[in-house]
């Protein structure tokens, strides 16, 4: 059982259209409303492979009750932490080419008791269930200090559990002194972290080697469409896949760490199981996670032989 934890949640919209022209009046072709934040795609990826998950999450006001349902409807239990303020509601634009523009709200303000609450409420649920994976996932809210996830990690791994951390800045540089099983960055925040740009493969492998030095166990780096990084004590491998149509990459990181979760949380095989998730959620609309009949295997590459010196597509500032 893999048990997912999003302290901002949002409730997300999704809209296509022909094309985005600021101050234009435009119609929509297609739309779709989901429930939205990094641990929640975890558990809606994993619930759509079949597997029992649980995601923690505060949840207020109505747009938080229509997450609670939503998540319901996809068959994922719910351990919700009620909180005074609203859930936020983030806008996602997506065009045909695939360019995709995102206005994410803030999020409510937690009291020093909600914050405590939901870290109580992830202690009881991995006491509860058989939890392999506790996977802690996106912002931080207003309210929760940058040494939040340090202190769920410290919690979880005293407890036996494995943690598996997608998060940045701050809040990552904390954790990480706490030595998360496995740190989730894409290539912008493997050079935020390190404090420098990553222009090639090689830089971003030196860089999820630096982050092994601060405390990660291993490190799943996205880079974009240019594959997949995994850099372990075990080794290092490079993942990419075939991809003929990009409509939305909404959400497609967090189907590769659901995928990577799935598959063992370590080596080649996870990998590419990660890669087969990202692949096929980038194909599909909006922040729709992949069954397992969206999975592409024979599309996907993995080698140890890592292209030190391809250049990234989108170089990382």
């Amino acid at each position: 059982m893999i048990l997912t934890v999003t302290p901002n949640p949002s409730l997300d919209r999704t809209y296509e259209v022909p094309s985005l022209g600021r101050g234009e009046v435009i119609r929509a072709t297609g739309e779709r409303m989901d429930p939205g934040g990094k641990g929640v795609n975890v558990s809606r990826a994993v619930a759509a492979a079949g597997r029992r998950t649980v995601a923690v999450l505060p949840l207020g006001g109505a747009p938080g009750a229509l997450v609670a349902d939503l998540l319901y409807a996809q068959g994922i239990e719910v351990a919700p932490v009620p909180i005074a303020g609203a859930t936020r509601s983030n806008i996602s634009v997506a065009e045909p080419d695939g360019t995709l523009t995102k206005i994410n709200a803030p999020g409510p303000e937690l009291s020093a008791a909600e914050a405590e609450l939901l870290l109580e409420t992830v202690r009881e649920q991995y006491h509860a269930a058989e939890t392999g994976w506790v996977t802690c996932c996106g912002s931080l809210p207003r309210g929760l200090a940058p040494s939040w996830y340090a202190d769920l990690v410290a919690r979880a791994h005293a407890a036996g559990a494995r943690i598996a951390l997608d998060t940045s800045g701050p809040a990552l540089r904390e954790a990480l002194r706490e030595r998360p099983d496995v740190v989730k960055p894409n290539a912008e925040e493997l050079a935020e972290t390190v404090g420098r740009p990553l222009a090639t493969v090689g830089d971003a492998v030196k860089a999820a080697e630096e982050l092994r030095e601060l405390g990660a166990g291993a490190v799943l780096a996205s880079l974009g469409a240019d594959g997949q990084l995994l850099v372990s004590a075990d080794g290092v491998w490079f993942g990419s896949a075939r991809v003929d149509v990009v409509r939305s990459n909404v959400g497609a990181g967090d189907a590769s760490l659901a995928g990577f979760l799935i598959a063992g949380g370590s080596g080649p095989k996870a990998l590419a199981s990660a890669v087969a998730h990202g692949a096929a959620a980038v194909q599909l609309p909006g922040s729709v996670m992949p069954t397992p009949a969206d999975l592409d295997p024979s599309a996907v590459t993995v080698t140890s032989e890592v292209p030190v010196d391809r250049v990234l597509t989108e170089p990382a500032s």
